[in-house]
C-alpha cells in the first residue's frame, strides 16, 4: 500500500497495482493495439499497392508510430489513464499526488514503453516493478505516475464519504464549481474518507486549508458557523448531485447566484409580509336626517341612488 502525504504530514493511501494484474491490462492493451495495426495495414496494402517501395516502407512505419505508440497515448489522455486493459482490470494512471493525469503524462509513459515493453519485450518494465516500492516503470518514475486499483472490495469503512447534516442540504446549490480541479475534489473525498481516523487537531487544519481552496476556486467564502468539514461534504454532495443530473437527464443544475464583490451570497429564505388589515372608515356622528331614516336604512343596504327631491 502507498501513501500520498500531504502538507500536513497526513497520510492519504494509494492502492498500487500488483505485476500481475498490471501485465495482464498491458497484454490486453497490445492485443487490441495489434488488432488495429493488422486491419489498418491490410487496408493500406490495398491502398498503396501502385506505390513504389520506398513509399510503402514510409507508410508503414508511419502507421506503427501512430498506431502502437500514439494511440495508447491518445487513450490515456482522453480517458485520464484507463485504456482498454486497464478497465478490464479495474486498474489506472494517477500521478503521485493522486490526481488524474494529462497528455504530457502518458506522452512521457508511452515514448518510454516503447523501449520498456515492445523493444525488450517487457523485461526492463517487469525489472523496474519489481525493483520499485510502489510496482513503477521507468515510464511512471519519468512521468510521476502510479497505476492504482479502481475495484477495491467493500468490506472496509475507509471508503465511506459522510453525508452533510440535513440543515446544509441545498444550500449550494448556486456556488460555480467549474473552477475546482479534479485534484482538488479527490484531495476533499480522500480526506472526508479518513478523517475519523486521524488526530482531531490535525484533522481540522487539514479541513480548513481544503475549504480554503474550495472557496477560493469558487469565489465564495465558507459561511460563518458551518465547520469546514461539514462544508466540504455539502460541496461534495452537491458536485455528485449536479453530474448525476447531467448523467440521467434529471434536469440542469441550479444556474449560480448573482456575484458581487466577494462572490456568490447565500440568501436567507424568503419570509412573506405580514397581511395588511383593510382601512377603516372613520366613523363621525350621525345627521338628523340619518336618524330619522335609520331604520330603513338599517333594513336594507345602500345602492348610491339619491331620489329626487
Amino acid at each position: 500500500m502507498s501513501e500520498l502525504v500531504t502538507g500536513e504530514a497526513v497520510a492519504l493511501e494509494l492502492r498500487p497495482a500488483k505485476l500481475p494484474s498490471r501485465g495482464l491490462a498491458v497484454l490486453l492493451d497490445l492485443a487490441a493495439a495489434v488488432t488495429v495495426y493488422i486491419l489498418v495495414t491490410l487496408g493500406l496494402v490495398a491502398a498503396t499497392a501502385s506505390l513504389d517501395e520506398a513509399a510503402r516502407t514510409a507508410v508503414s512505419i508511419a502507421t506503427f508510430v501512430l498506431v502502437l505508440v500514439g494511440g495508447p497515448i491518445l487513450v490515456e489522455t482522453l480517458t485520464h489513464g484507463r485504456s482498454l486493459g486497464k478497465l478490464a482490470c479495474g486498474l489506472r494512471v494517477v500521478r503521485d499526488d493522486g490526481g488524474p493525469i494529462r497528455f504530457r503524462h502518458a506522452l512521457v509513459r508511452g515514448l518510454l514503453g516503447v523501449i520498456e515493453i515492445l523493444m525488450t519485450f517487457g523485461v526492463v518494465a517487469c525489472v523496474a516493478s519489481l525493483v520499485s516500492a510502489r510496482g513503477r516503470r521507468l515510464g511512471d518514475v519519468f512521468a510521476g505516475t502510479l497505476v492504482v486499483r479502481e475495484r477495491i472490495p467493500a468490506a472496509g469503512q475507509g471508503a465511506f464519504v459522510p453525508p452533510p447534516p440535513p440543515w446544509l442540504a441545498g444550500r449550494f446549490s448556486g456556488l460555480d464549481l467549474s473552477a475546482v480541479p479534479d485534484g482538488l475534489w479527490l484531495a476533499v473525498r480522500q480526506y472526508l474518507t479518513r478523517m475519523r481516523q486521524l488526530d482531531p487537531q490535525v484533522g481540522w487544519s487539514m479541513a480548513e486549508r481544503l475549504a480554503s481552496d474550495v472557496a477560493g476556486r469558487t469565489g465564495a467564502p465558507v459561511p460563518p458557523g458551518v465547520p469546514p468539514a461539514m462544508y466540504l461534504a455539502a460541496v461534495l454532495q452537491e458536485r455528485q448531485t449536479r453530474e448525476a443530473q447531467r448523467t440521467f437527464g434529471g434536469g440542469s443544475p441550479a444556474a449560480p447566484a448573482p456575484t458581487g464583490a466577494g462572490g456568490p451570497v447565500l440568501s436567507p429564505p424568503a419570509v412573506p409580509p405580514a397581511p395588511v388589515p383593510p382601512p377603516v372608515p372613520p366613523v363621525g356622528p350621525a345627521s338628523s336626517s340619518e336618524a330619522a331614516g335609520g331604520g330603513a336604512s338599517a333594513e336594507r343596504p345602500a345602492t348610491g341612488f339619491a331620489p329626487p327631491a
